[in-house]
């Protein structure tokens, strides 16, 4: 016995790709959209991806992404960029410390397959991640903002020269490494770290930036700092802290689906709707 369906899923494929990243690593990537996919480079396509703490990113149902975006004409990709735990620990060591960047030119290089394949363009691609995924973002912000139109950044990590001094950061050396007592990580973290490297005068899209009061994990002042400095800049960005819920999209399913609903309206008019005058 299953539950009823949440969206109209007759018309989708769904199809797994490889990317090549910087080193020849071959990234495998999944890919959901309408069989009668035009590869014209004009299709709305939202990325995810993860890339961190051996986590695995595997294909799931999604009953919002299906019916606020796949059954809308959407197409959704899922990168297995290293950092996860798809293909066992050493996949997940390959990016630990400072050898962090081979994880988001991983990602780089699933949108760059993207487009050269002509599934999507800069203009209709849009991504998203949250957490250590928030930090990836964040990266892919500053390293690349030719490449994407829309850049969802939910509960992130942005300042990691700090990461220890805020909630939770310290407990996650074994993943980022240390600032403070490793020359080599602060290279690194100086020259990756988003909260350092955002700079004036630069075309970034416009991002969505989410947080919440309450989340004791990362703690909100990742994104409050983040959003500061744009504004600063006078960079333009949209900014949403919820009061409650912690590490999450809400306390409960009301304030979860608001926040969603945020979330697809920022990606659909960014990367569906057509520039106003």
């Amino acid at each position: 016995m299953s539950q009823p369906a949440k969206f109209d899923a007759s018309g989708l494929v769904a199809e797994q790709r490889e990317a090549v990243s910087t080193d020849g690593t071959k990234i495998p990537y999944f890919l959901v959209h309408r069989k009668d996919m035009k590869l014209d480079g004009n299709n709305p396509t939202l990325l995810y991806a993860y890339g961190g703490f051996e986590a695995s990113e595997t294909p799931n149902y999604s009953a919002t992404t299906g019916k606020l975006w796949l059954e809308r004409g959407g197409v959704y990709a899922l990168a297995n960029i290293r950092g996860g735990g798809e293909f066992g620990p050493a996949w997940h060591e390959a990016g630990l410390g400072t050898k962090r960047q081979i994880i988001y030119d991983d990602f780089a290089a699933v949108a760059k397959d993207l487009i050269t394949t002509r599934v999507t363009s800069p203009r209709r691609l849009g991504i998203r991640g949250g957490s250590n995924g928030g930090l990836l973002m964040g990266v892919q912000f500053v390293q690349h903002p030719d490449l994407w139109t829309a850049v969802d950044i939910e509960v992130p990590l942005l300042d990691m020269i700090r990461i220890s001094k805020i909630a939770a950061g310290a407990s996650w050396e074994g993943e980022y490494g240390s600032v403070e007592n490793d020359p080599a990580v602060r290279a690194f973290w100086d020259k990756t770290s988003p909260y350092q490297n955002l700079r004036k005068g630069v075309a970034y899209p416009e991002p969505f930036i989410f947080t919440t009061t309450k989340d004791d994990r990362v703690g909100p002042v990742h994104a409050r700092k983040f959003a500061a400095r744009m504004e600063e800049y006078g960079l333009p960005f949209y900014y949403y802290e919820n009061t409650e819920g912690g590490h999450a999209a809400g306390a409960n399913l009301k304030q979860a689906a608001h926040t969603s609903a945020l979330e697809m309206v920022y990606l659909t008019r960014k990367l569906m709707d057509e520039p106003r005058p």
